[in-house]
């Protein structure tokens, strides 16, 4: 540019070519907010994550009823169909089918996509065999990995205490998994494996451009879990459906349609540091839910594991999170 132009124009050029750069970066990066965000968007975060656990937890529920008599694959395949009509309604209400779609954000959807039937057929294969509590006491593991993802892959800074707290918090995991003799299971397994689905599945939801739609993406997810349940239909014996097993996936579509937006919502709204402890709301709903229907008690561990997992986040915190959870709390 020096070269090019005199002096008196070449610091024109130069300032129009960084908006030019941050007018493109603004489309491919999400979240471009402050580090120290509004309250008010924190809370609405911690808001969308409990009602995303909450959901998420409910449709569990129904879906454990369901495997007393019919295969995960089966309610999966049925499940999506009740699904599908609610997501497409909604995606065609707010005129989105047409939506342009960049590239770059296509690759994360699809990766999202895949990380979320894995976390789908992992978690309820863990869940039709252990305790709906213990399976989602394992799941809290997904913030540690999530710190660690975005350490690793996004290059964000990570200090030792926060190191730390994610060795900790992994020992809460490990006394709530116990890979021992007697303690073990290989349904264990399975629920780590979905933590790992739902790590790729977040740090991909972190990545997508605010451009693309949340109900679109909610819909993409919604009709790729059905056709992985659908291919594997053939794998298992069809029952046929009593009324009340109808009513049970009606309520677990409308369940996991909530699931579905919230999850996208909760990672796209606020700080990570402030809304991720708002993943052990999940406890709260599991503990209950499983007590009251299933009447499926946490075992000692599963107690002592849970708090022991969740001081990482608690490390996590600055002093803007602290003062934000504090008025949340009411204190």
């Amino acid at each position: 540019i020096l070269e090019t132009y005199t002096k008196e124009y070449s610091a024109e050029y130069q300032s129009q070519a960084l908006i030019d750069i941050a007018k493109k970066l603004n489309k491919k990066i999400p979240n471009l907010k402050s580090r120290k965000m509004l309250p008010a968007e924190n809370l609405k975060g911690a808001i969308f994550m409990s009602i995303n656990m909450l959901a998420f937890v409910v449709n569990d529920a129904f879906m454990k009823f369901l495997f007393i008599d019919i295969s995960i694959y089966q309610a999966i395949f049925l499940r999506g169909i009740i699904t599908i009509p609610m997501l497409a309604l909604i995606v065609i209400y707010r005129n989105q089918i047409k939506v342009s779609v960049d590239k770059a954000d296509w690759k994360y959807i699809w990766l999202r996509v895949a990380a979320e039937v894995g976390a789908a057929v992992f978690f309820l294969s863990a869940l039709a065999q252990i305790p709906l509590a213990n399976v989602t006491a394992i799941l809290q593991a997904v913030p540690l990995t999530v710190t660690m993802a975005a350490a690793l892959f996004l290059r964000e800074k990570v200090g030792w205490r926060r190191w730390l707290a994610i060795i900790i918090g992994f020992m809460g995991v490990t006394i709530i998994v116990r890979p021992g003799v007697d303690g073990f299971s290989i349904y264990s397994f399975y629920a780590i494996a979905a933590v790992f689905c739902v790590t790729i599945r977040d740090i991909a939801t972190r990545k997508l451009s605010n451009d693309v739609p949340t109900s679109l993406v909610a819909l993409i997810t919604g009709v790729a879990i059905t056709i992985y349940g659908a291919t594997m239909l053939p794998s298992v014996v069809w029952v046929t459906l009593t009324s009340t097993h109808w009513v049970l996936l009606t309520l677990a579509a409308i369940a996991i349609v909530f699931g579905y937006f919230f999850s996208v919502l909760a990672m796209r709204t606020g700080e990570t540091s402030f809304i991720a402890p708002f993943r052990y709301t999940a406890m709260i709903w599991a503990i209950g839910l499983g007590i009251i229907i299933f009447n499926d008690w946490p075992d000692n561990m599963t107690v002592l594991g849970t708090p022991v997992s969740y001081t990482h986040l608690r490390a996590h915190e600055t002093r803007e999170d602290v003062v934000c959870r504090l008025l949340l709390e009411k204190k």
